[in-house]
C-alpha cells in the first residue's frame, strides 16, 4: 500500500512538515506494511513560503527589516535567480508569531516590514513577487507595505500621515509618485487561503481582527478605516476592492495590493500544488492522509486539506482527514471529499493543552490509522 501524507500546518502549534513526520512515525509504529511518502502542503497561510523554498530548492536571502511594531529584525525569503522571482512570507516580518500576546494591537501594527522585504527583492532584480499573506498581525490594507516602498498617505492639508488605522481615517490622497520605479517592471501575486471580502461582518476587521488582538470597539474602527481606504482607492485609483473575493485576507493587504499595485489574487493551495507537481506524487498513492488544526465547512472554501482531497477524489482515492477539531456531524459536502475524519484530541483538555500535544497526538493518530488498516486488510482477506 502506498500512503501519501499531505497535511497543512496545525495553526499556532505545528508546522506542516512536522505534522507529516509525526503521522508517518505513528504509521510506522503500527507495524502496517506500507510505503510512506510525506508531502507537507501550504495554502497561502503561515509557513507556505518555507515549504515552497524547500520543494523548489530555492536560495534564501537574509534581509534586515522590522516587525509589526517597528523593531529591527532579520527575515528570510526565497529567490529564484533564473526567473527573477521572490517568494516572500508576510508573517516573517509582519506576523502574529513575532509578538507576545499582550503586544497584539492592529491599531498600531503595520506591514512596513513586509514592504522592506519586497524592496530588497526589487533591488536584487526581482521581476515577480509571490507573497503569502497568512498569519499577519496587521489590519492596514497594505498601506505599510506601500509606505516602505515610497508611497505617501496625505491628509487634506497635504501632510503625511502615519500608516496606522486611526491616522489613516484622515486620509485624503495617496501619493504614489515616490514609489520605487522598479515596481513598474514587476508583477505581484498574492496567495490567500480565505475568500472573505474586505468589508462588513464577514470582512477583514470583524473576522480576522479578533485574532490580531482587536476589541469589539476596535473592530468597528478598523472596518470604518478600511471602508474609507476603499473609498480613496475607488475615487483616486478607480479600483473598488469592496467586492473582491479574498480581498479581506491579511487585514486587507490582498485588497490593497490589488488596488495599488495591480496584484493578482490566487487560491494558495491551487498555486502550491501546481508548482510543486503534487499530482505526480498523488497518482502513485493508494490512500491520502491530510489534515490541519480544524477541518470543517470553512475547509471546503479552498483550504489546503480540501485542495488535496479534491484531487484525490478525482482519481478515486480514499481520503482520511485528521484535525484537532472536526465536526460532530458532517454533511454531504464533507462526506464527498473525506471518507473518514479523525479528531486528534484525547480526553477533555483545553485548546492550549491540545496545541502543546499536537505532535504526540498526531503520532498516536497515525498509529491508530495503521492499526485500523491492518485490521481492515485482514477482514478483507478472510
Amino acid at each position: 500500500m502506498q500512503i501519501l501524507i499531505a497535511p497543512n500546518a496545525f495553526k499556532n502549534s505545528l508546522a506542516a512538515d512536522q505534522a507529516a513526520i509525526a503521522l508517518a512515525e505513528g504509521l510506522k509504529e503500527s507495524g502496517l506494511i506500507c510505503s510512506l511518502s510525506c508531502f507537507p502542503i501550504g495554502d497561502g497561510g503561515d509557513g507556505t513560503m518555507k515549504l515552497l523554498i524547500k520543494h523548489l530548492c530555492l536560495n534564501t536571502v537574509e534581509v534586515n527589516t522590522i516587525d509589526p511594531l517597528g523593531r529591527p529584525i532579520k527575515a528570510n525569503y526565497g529567490y529564484d535567480q533564473k526567473t527573477a522571482t521572490a517568494y516572500i512570507e508576510m508573517a516573517d516580518a509582519s506576523g502574529i508569531r513575532l509578538l507576545a500576546d499582550n503586544e497584539l494591537n492592529p491599531m498600531k501594527a503595520t506591514s512596513q516590514g513586509t514592504g522592506l522585504m519586497i524592496k530588497d527583492a526589487l533591488v536584487r532584480g526581482a521581476r515577480y513577487i509571490i507573497l503569502g499573506v497568512g498569519g499577519s498581525a496587521t489590519v492596514d490594507g497594505a498601506c505599510g507595505i506601500l509606505s516602505a516602498m515610497g508611497a505617501k498617505f496625505l491628509d487634506k492639508k497635504g501632510e503625511e500621515l502615519k500608516v496606522s488605522p486611526l491616522e489613516l481615517l484622515e486620509l485624503d490622497r495617496i501619493d504614489l509618485s515616490g514609489l520605487d520605479k522598479r515596481i513598474e517592471y514587476c508583477r505581484f501575486t498574492v496567495l490567500t487561503d480565505v475568500k472573505n471580502k474586505l468589508l462588513g461582518s464577514k470582512g477583514a476587521a470583524f473576522v480576522f481582527g479578533p485574532q490580531k488582538g482587536a476589541s469589539v470597539e476596535q473592530q468597528e474602527i478598523l472596518d470604518d478605516f478600511l471602508e474609507h481606504l476603499n473609498y480613496i482607492w475607488t475615487t483616486q485609483l478607480k479600483k473598488d476592492a469592496g467586492r473582491l473575493i479574498g480581498g479581506g485576507a491579511a487585514g486587507g493587504v490582498a485588497a490593497g495590493l490589488w488596488a495599488m499595485l495591480d496584484a493578482e489574487l490566487l487560491n494558495g493551495i491551487d498555486y502550491f500544488l501546481k508548482v510543486t507537481d503534487f499530482d505526480k506524487k498523488l497518482i502513485k498513492a493508494d490512500l491520502l492522509i491530510t489534515g490541519e488544526g480544524a477541518i470543517d465547512l470553512q475547509t471546503l472554501d479552498g483550504k489546503g486539506p480540501f485542495g488535496v482531497a479534491y484531487r484525490a477524489k478525482a482519481l478515486g482515492l480514499p481520503v482520511i482527514g485528521v484535525a484537532g477539531n472536526v465536526p460532530l456531524q458532517t454533511n454531504e459536502q464533507m462526506d464527498t471529499y473525506f471518507d473518514i475524519l479523525i479528531p486528534t484530541g484525547h480526553g477533555a483538555v483545553s485548546l492550549e493543552e491540545l496545541k502543546k500535544c499536537t505532535a504526540e497526538n498526531l503520532e498516536r493518530t497515525g498509529k491508530l490509522i495503521g492499526k485500523f488498516l491492518q485490521f481492515a486488510s485482514k477482514k478483507t482477506v478472510k
